[in-house]
């Protein structure tokens, strides 16, 4: 292989993978054959696969993953026992008297959730389950019942706890504790957006969230279920947070703080049952196998294009156009766009990033700005068509008279907001980095 060009190489890799995926195998399996072909051939036969076997190996005991596992647990206890349900319920019971009154509870409730979970897929399952059926029997339009939960349910990748930006934070090599916190302000941020949008928006077209007669409770009667089901459970917030900010606990020492605090949690409101408990398990480990596959085949595949000179060169051929570098790294969120329309979120940080990084430490960019940049274009992803993830959960959990096509139309708007909040943290790079600078 060695009289093969590396422009080549990368268009076989890259075709191959196309071709994989395009066949219907998953992407972790597509990578993992890809790496298999390439460390035999390029990293030196039989050698080249110990190399192989030995990266893989540590690339899924690093201790740097252990948050992984952890976040996605705390969302499936939370999922499984009833918690993430009841918290619901109960903001919906305290936001009164207020246009587009369940769309803001989807906010309020999908911005709570994100802070617990960290996870996009069951952000948007639960709300789905829950939100929208009662929005659609009082004749909410798509764009204020399923579009503000596909949009709240992909901030669960930027605040903490996030599986995701921990998993990006690895692959990239910056600071996985800066990243986590780097995300908060962006967060709150797009969630702020769409709560003025949806109150814009109903008070311009009242037709298009029409007002619930219901007998208004008391405020102590409405406030007394969200003090007993959401308060005590933003005390997790507050110990996975909390201990980062205050520099009392590295990601995973949180993680860790964070898990026990929910399972404690569940079992002090009477919710933790075997079978809970099974379920949650089971979702944690399926998702996280599938993620540290694809992690231990991200290192052989960084590898193998360092060692044909496919890293290296493009680095090269990029600098020597001489590209302003705030026009690189728009290019680069344009790529990450465009791909997240045709793949996961996870596959895109797998082909981006060795190519992405090295031109951003050549740049002098601040690596923690554009891991949130990275993030928020990766989640702009989750909702856009044709092949975002989160339109299809919420397909799968939305009542049958609900079509894909009132889906798609309902994401518009949501897309713009989120395009703008990239936009002004691209311009104003103190909104990612205050908080961590801060701290």
């Amino acid at each position: 292989m060695s009289g093969i060009g590396w422009d080549v190489l990368l268009g076989l890799m890259g075709g191959a993978l196309v071709v994989l995926m395009g066949i219907g195998v998953p992407v972790a399996f597509a990578f993992l054959a890809l790496n298999l072909a390439g460390a035999f051939l390029i990293l030196g036969g039989e050698s080249g696969l110990r190399l192989l076997a030995l990266s893989t190996t540590e690339a899924v005991t690093s201790f740097a993953l252990v948050p992984i596992p952890l976040f996605i647990l705390m969302g499936e206890v939370l999922l499984h026992t009833g918690l993430a349900t009841r918290a619901i319920h109960a903001i919906e019971r305290l936001i009164t008297g207020v246009p587009g009154r369940l769309s803001l509870v989807a906010v309020v409730s999908g911005g709570v959730f994100a802070s617990l979970s960290g996870s996009s897929i069951a952000n948007t399952a639960v709300l789905g389950r829950v939100l929208l059926p009662d929005m659609l029997r009082l004749g909410y339009h798509p764009v204020l019942s399923v579009g503000p939960i596909l949009g709240i349910g992909g901030v669960a990748m930027l605040i903490p706890p996030s599986a995701l930006a921990v998993l990006f934070g690895s692959l990239a090599g910056i600071s996985i504790s800066r990243l986590l916190l780097a995300g908060i302000v962006p967060g709150m941020l797009l969630a702020a957006l769409f709560f003025l949008f949806i109150v814009a928006i109903s008070r311009m077209r009242p037709s298009l969230a029409p007002a619930q007669d219901d007998e208004i409770e008391p405020f102590r009667d409405r406030l007394r279920p969200f003090l007993i089901h959401v308060v005590p459970l933003m005390a997790i917030v507050v110990i996975v947070v909390g201990s980062i900010l205050g520099g009392y606990a590295t990601p995973t020492e949180s993680a860790a703080l964070g898990s026990l605090a929910t399972v404690i949690a569940a079992a002090a409101y009477r919710s933790l049952t075997w079978t809970s408990i099974r379920r949650a398990l089971a979702g944690t480990a399926a998702t996280t196998a599938m993620i540290f596959i694809i992690i231990s085949g991200s290192i052989t595949f960084s590898q193998i294009l360092s060692f044909s000179g496919a890293t290296r060169e493009l680095v090269g051929l990029v600098t020597a156009l001489d590209i302003e570098i705030g026009t690189l790294i728009l290019m680069m969120l344009l790529v990450a766009l465009l791909l997240g329309m045709l793949m996961d979120q996870i596959s895109i940080m797998l082909i981006t990033l060795p190519f992405f990084m090295p031109l951003i430490g050549m740049g002098g960019v601040d690596p923690i700005w554009f891991g949130v940049l990275m993030l928020i274009a990766l989640e702009v992803g989750l909702i856009t068509p044709p092949f975002g993830l989160l339109l299809f959960i919420m397909k799968s959990v939305a009542p049958e008279e609900v079509t894909m096509r009132q889906i798609l139309v309902s994401i518009v708007p949501y897309i713009g907001i989120e395009l703008l909040g990239l936009l002004l943290v691209f311009l104003f790079p103190i909104l990612a980095l205050w908080l961590p600078g801060f701290l």
